[in-house]
This record gives structure tokens, sequence and C-alpha cells, in this order.
């Protein structure tokens, strides 16, 4: 299945860089903007690794650091990233169990050094399979998806639909983004095409997974 990464930067420009950078790296991400939200994801959610800036609202990155370690007894990789120069915030973090520190501004190729570092260390693998529900799995390689009691085939295109929806989770998808992202120019289908696709892949993995957001485009949940 695909990765879970929870990315904690409160600059909105290096937080979309990097949202954005991790998903094309075939990351599911989850994004949270102060240290409160990313607490609450870790503690109820599962993530195979964690980016956690220093200097953030409500908490910071190395309290949230210090209570998934001390209270939580959570031991995902941990990459702290920080603007600081000093000895002081790197110790402080090693002190309270990070993995690994990148100091900003930093080199996109080197933090995907640092988690692929991070991955084989704690040997976390990353495969096709993507995991929808409890009951139901995709993989792309062989456009199938497998469902509790039968694995049912699928077209090329509706592969590569459901593929971009479950890098892009719980964001509006529209139809130009979906025409831009997996057609080639000279192949552009109508909207009508799309939405016959957007149908099959409803009728195989349930209606509520997949929402009309009306004049806009759709969600995947």
């Amino acid at each position: 299945m695909i990765m879970r990464v929870l990315l904690l930067e409160d600059d909105n420009l290096l937080s979309d860089l990097l949202n954005d950078h991790l998903i094309d790296k075939g990351y599911d991400v989850t994004l949270c903007l102060n240290g409160q939200d990313a607490l609450e994801y870790l503690i109820d959610e599962k993530f195979d690794f964690a980016l956690l800036d220093i200097n953030t609202p409500i908490m910071s990155g190395l309290e949230v650091l210090k209570t998934i370690r001390e209270e939580y007894k959570i031991k995902i990789p941990v990459i702290i990233l920080t603007a600081y120069q000093d000895t002081k915030h790197l110790k402080d973090s090693f002190e309270n169990g990070v993995d690994d520190y990148i100091k900003k501004p930093f080199d996109l190729e080197e933090l995907d050094q640092r988690i692929l570092r991070l991955c084989r260390q704690f040997s976390i693998e990353q495969n096709d399979n993507i995991v929808i529900t409890p009951t139901i799995s995709f993989d792309p390689d062989s456009c199938r998806i497998t469902l509790e009691d039968k694995s049912v085939s699928i077209a090329q295109k509706e592969r590569d639909i459901l593929k971009y929806f479950c890098t892009h989770k719980k964001r509006v998808i529209s139809s130009d983004e979906l025409l831009q992202n997996i057609w080639a120019y000279e192949e552009i289908p109508t909207d009508a095409t799309i939405r016959v696709y957007i149908k099959n892949l409803r009728e195989i993995i349930g209606k509520e997974k997949i929402s009309t957001i009306r004049g806009i485009g759709y969600k995947f949940e």
C-alpha cells in the first residue's frame, strides 16, 4: 500500500511545496499547520513516518515528538525540519527521540534520500497495492480491484483515475485536472467519457467513495 506520511509545517509556501512533492513521489500525505492537529492525527491514525517542523503554532514539533514518544510510545520514524542552525535544538531533538534532522533551506533530493534511508533502517516497504477500505484493495500494476469475495479487472484509464484519486484523497479534483494529469494532449476525452469512467468505478468500490461536487468536480473519500 502507499506509505502514509504526516507533515507538520506551518509555512504556507513550504508546506505546499513539500505536500506536492511528497504526493508526486507516491506518498499519502496528511498536512497539518499546527502541532495540536499533528498530535491528534498521530495518536488516532497510523502513519509510516512523520516530518515535523520545530517552530509551529499551539505545539512545537519538539513537543509533539516528545509527547508521542513518552506518553503514547509511538515509534514511527520522525525527521525534524528546522530553520534553527544551533546545536541546542539538534541536541534537544535527538534527546526526545528524533531519527533524523534536516536544516532549512534544504534540497528536495536530500529529503528524499533521508526518507529512503529511514525506510531501509526501519524495514518500511512501499508497494503498489493501495488499501481503499479494510475490504477493498487496488493493484494499479494489474488494473485489478480486490473485494472481499472477488477480483475485478478495470480499464487502464479507470486505473489511472483511481490511482490519482488515491494520492489526492479528500481534495476536490476538477475534470480539467484529471485531463491534464491522465490524458495526453492528443487524446483528450469529453466530460461524458470521464463521467462513464467515474460511474464504473463507483459501481465497484461504492458510490459513497467518490462524491460529485456540483459545478466543480469530484472528491475521493
